[in-house]
């Protein structure tokens, strides 16, 4: 028998009328778990909310810290972008959020554990992985898969006849995950991928037409692939992600419209701001490009889009992750510096990058008189590096000589021209 329920909780429409619907559903206590992860004023007066809709009681946890530096901070330095675009916002926040919701669970002595993600949507994959890992003997309840509201509509008029207060609208209708990398936006117009996003829908940034006229530069810095200070000021991570949010936001910067691949088959449109994370996967990636040698790049690039996969289906808590970090952080041991960007009205451009770790080294690359390089010993190196390309030319020569027929050249070319040289 199901006595104790604990709910993962926003404040939002769906989480809002689950309180409800858990109670009379099932009779039990509803204790809901809201997390801190920079929602900024969506958490004002939530706990009252939770109260006033039935929740027993409301747990408001500050995870912002270690939402940065344990889950933002990793999947920046894997370099992990999901659909060539999405800086996976809402996908790494949900593992925390339900890692803790279960530390609660288990406090309490609940019975089952219960979310609000919808029937079509990733987030239901997140939150019951997690559940996997840390609770595989709880129950899930996941009432958008149960009870009989089939849409946005239909859950405001349930919460309007309950009198449970909501801020979604039927004029308004976006649905929208803020935390403090990103804020995400979907439902409403963005429904149909033709459509233009208002100008009104933006939180996080200014309209590029509409940002400063002069151009802004800002320094950021790095210590072992970590982000560490902002214009020489060393900052805690959560400061760190909020002055940078605030810079980028200024100028427009980190604005993206993605159709992407949702985890349960189908295609879904989602408008994006990702100021601060913008300007830091450009920084990070500027850095790597000046410290790093092309073989560990080249690896790295084959890490990320499966990293990015495994923080977009909710596989966090896996061996697999646990490896990619191993290995991201060996790659990272020597990326400190510095990367300046230049911002304007909605760019992002490369001032400057600096690093006691760099490989490049203009005693090397300089058009003038060295005497670190010497130049004739490109001729050997040429000559075993196209040694294969000869082999295979001296070849075909020979075999179109006694009349053998062979494939045709590099470029195109046909085989028995090489018989005529």
């Amino acid at each position: 028998m199901i006595r104790t329920i604990v709910l993962a909780y926003s404040g939002g429409l769906d989480t809002s009328i689950i309180v409800p619907w858990l109670r009379e559903r099932y009779d039990a206590r509803v204790i809901c778990v809201a997390a801190d992860i920079g929602q900024g004023e969506e958490l004002a007066g939530i706990r009252e909310k939770a109260l006033a809709s039935g929740a027993e009681e409301c747990y408001v946890e500050d995870l912002r810290e270690e939402f940065v530096t344990s889950y933002i901070w990793p999947t920046l330095r894997a370099g992990a972008v999901y659909g060539r675009k999405y800086l996976l916002g809402t996908s790494m926040a949900r593992p925390l959020i339900a890692k803790r919701q279960v530390e609660i669970a288990r406090a309490v002595g609940a019975d089952a554990l219960a979310h609000g993600c919808t029937g079509k949507g990733n987030d239901q994959v997140r939150f019951e992985l997690t559940y996997a890992a840390f609770a595989p003997d709880l129950p899930v309840i996941a009432p958008w898969r149960e009870w009989d509201i089939k849409s946005r509509e239909d859950a405001i008029a349930y919460a309007e006849a309950r009198k449970i207060p909501i801020t979604a609208t039927r004029e308004k209708i976006y649905s929208r995950d803020r935390n403090i990398w990103h804020i995400s936006h979907e439902g409403g117009i963005l429904e149909d991928p033709a459509s233009v996003p208002p100008d009104d829908l933006f939180l996080l940034t200014t309209s590029p037409a509409a940002a400063p006229d002069q151009p802004e530069d800002v320094t950021i810095g790095f210590e072992r692939g970590t982000p560490v200070s902002v214009n020489g000021k060393a900052l805690d991570p959560v400061t760190l992600l909020t002055t940078l949010n605030t810079i980028g936001g200024r100028h427009g910067v980190g604005r993206i419209d993605l159709v992407e691949d949702r985890l349960v088959g189908m295609k879904s449109r989602g408008v994006y701001e990702t100021p601060g994370g913008t300007l830091l996967y450009t920084a990070h990636s500027e850095l790597e490009q000046l410290v790093l040698d092309r073989r560990t790049l080249a690896a790295k690039d084959l890490i990320a889009p499966r990293y990015a996969d495994l923080v977009y289906e909710g596989r966090w808590w896996t061996t697999e992750r646990l490896a990619y970090d191993a290995f991201v952080d060996a790659t990272q041991q020597r990326l400190t510096g510095t990367v300046t960007l230049r911002l304007f009205k909605g760019t992002i451009t490369v001032a400057g990058r600096a690093s006691e770790q760099a490989l490049y080294d203009e005693r090397f690359v300089t058009f003038g008189e060295d005497d670190v390089y010497e130049q004739s010993d490109a001729a050997g190196f040429i000559r075993l590096y196209g040694l294969p390309l000869r082999v295979r030319a001296l070849k075909d020569q020979a075999l179109a000589a006694q009349g053998v027929e062979v494939p045709e050249a590099a470029e195109g070319a046909p085989a028995k021209a090489l018989a005529l040289a």
